[in-house]
């Protein structure tokens, strides 16, 4: 199938040919649904805690973080596409729809006007107005999310990526430094790291912290091979084999290299201002006190188990009730021992609003136990979609993760994955039609394998920027 230029190519990303024809063959034979249960709900998979142990929950985290190693991972590689499709189609195509008329009524109240104000020339239409906005002025349509000015304060206008430094001191610093590790595209690089030199010092000097940052990009060992519509593999015009980015699922490669006792998660678009920023980092502290005290009781549980001689019920009610892992009607020590020696992430879960994303389901598992999963709706068969609709909750992306074992060590969380959740879609290169396929979301099938708790957090604490006029909202005035 493959010739030698090809193998040199494979070679290059890191990838073997046995690898690369597994991708043709799951373009092939497809990726099959997740076997849902149900949809997780409060009591059933949804925790929902009184303000008693949430304060207990937050004081736990509080009283133990100056002895734990703590980064905040934050996936910043996406380019804002989405976030100005409808302003590239109104300059390029002259498509004008209530969001254009809304920008550009409101436009003084983008927290990047000042700046645009600047290279607007005189006399600029709405063309030219949005033009300025996504190409030659601010070009925000070729930045990623990160670098868009997304907040307005007296002492001066912040981008999304400076939020995340300001929440970082708030609940993610230890012994007084704030780790803080952003995974960006090669050619963004630079841009993050010119304003982060620019700002960290200033943030540092008003939180009195320092900060480490660190970046990775994804991985080309992570590409997949595209595909012709009848699966043979995708030739560029040169002859050449298409290699695609396999989505953010891609990214347990980069978290899989961070040493840390407690990773807190959360994409770049997902932040607010500081004056509602309050039940933002109260939560962190909840969730991240949730996990300490499960980790703790599943790793005295494996200690118990190691010995030989422990009771096995209460265990077993512990993995029922608290890890939320439904098991079998027989099982054994073993059984018990391999689900409490995993990874382990608490994630908060929002009422459903009617905001687009996966949420939290009860999954059958190959080993007769059943679980909870974060699931897309691509990952549902069509028969099982009522499920989804009857979702009370939704995935904000808001994890906090503990990824060391009992005996300290790291666990490899790239054994702790799902490959067969994956999915396909159709894409297009040089006006030629392909089929892609992507790896496993991050928080889906790439951590299938873990424990998983769902607890409802506060929808303050969710205020994602989709689109441009998303910066409209309360949540970002």
């Amino acid at each position: 199938m493959f010739s030698q230029e090809d193998l040199r190519q494979i070679a290059g990303h890191g990838l073997t040919p046995e690898a690369v024809e597994r991708q043709i063959e799951n373009f092939r034979r497809g990726f099959p649904f997740l076997k849902v249960v149900r949809a997780a709900s409060p009591g059933d998979g949804v925790l929902l805690l009184d303000e008693e142990r949430a304060d207990r929950a937050a004081a736990r985290y509080e009283q133990a973080v100056e002895k734990l190693s703590v980064v905040k991972f934050v996936p910043a590689s996406g380019a804002a596409t989405r976030m100005f499709k409808e302003l590239f189609e109104f300059v390029n195509e002259g498509k004008r729809g209530k969001g254009i008329d809304t920008l550009v009524e409101q436009v003084e109240r983008f927290a990047f006007w000042p700046e645009l104000k600047a290279v607007l020339p005189e006399g600029a239409d709405d063309r030219a107005l949005v033009s300025a906005i996504v190409g030659e002025g601010l070009d925000y349509g070729s930045k990623p999310k990160g670098l868009v000015t997304f907040h307005a304060y007296p002492e001066g206008a912040r981008k999304a990526v400076e939020e995340h430094l300001v929440e970082g001191a708030a609940y993610a610093a230890s012994n007084g430094e704030a780790k803080i590790h952003f995974t960006v595209s090669p050619e963004h690089r630079a841009g993050f790291e010119a304003l982060l030199a620019e700002k960290v010092p200033v943030y540092e000097k008003r939180f009195g912290i320092r900060y480490e940052i660190s970046f990775s990009v994804q991985k080309s060992s992570t590409d997949t091979s595209a595909v012709n519509p009848d699966n043979t593999p995708f030739r560029q015009d040169d002859g050449r084999l298409l290699f695609r980015p396999a989505g953010h699922g891609a990214l347990i490669e980069n978290l899989n290299e961070i040493a840390a006792d407690i990773v807190f998660i959360k994409n770049i678009d997902n932040v607010t201002t500081d004056a509602l920023r309050g039940d933002t980092i109260r939560f962190k502290k909840v969730l991240a006190g949730v996990l300490l005290e499960l980790q703790e009781r599943a790793f005295g549980y494996l200690k118990a188990l190691e010995t030989g001689d422990a009771d096995m019920e209460p265990i077993a009610e512990f993995i029922r009730k608290e890890l939320c892992v439904k098991l079998p009607e027989k099982y054994d020590a073993a059984l018990l021992r391999s689900i409490l020696d995993r990874p382990i992430r608490v994630c908060g879960m929002v009422r459903n609003e009617g905001e687009p994303g996966g949420g939290p389901f009860w999954v059958a598992n190959p080993d007769g136990t059943e679980s909870l999963q974060i699931a897309e709706s691509s990952q549902i068969a069509p028969e099982d979609m009522p499920l989804m609709k009857s979702a009370t909750h939704f995935n904000p992306v808001d994890l906090v993760c503990g990824v060391r074992r009992a005996d300290g060590g790291k666990y490899d969380l790239r054994e702790y994955t799902d490959p067969s959740t994956g999915f396909i879609s159709s894409k297009s290169s040089g006006g030629r039609e392909l089929r892609a396929q992507e790896l496993p979301g991050l928080w889906n099938g790439a951590m299938a394998r873990w424990n998983t708790v769902f607890v409802d957090v506060p929808i303050a604490t969710f205020s994602p920027v989709k689109v441009v006029q998303d910066l409209l909202r309360p949540q970002h005035q």
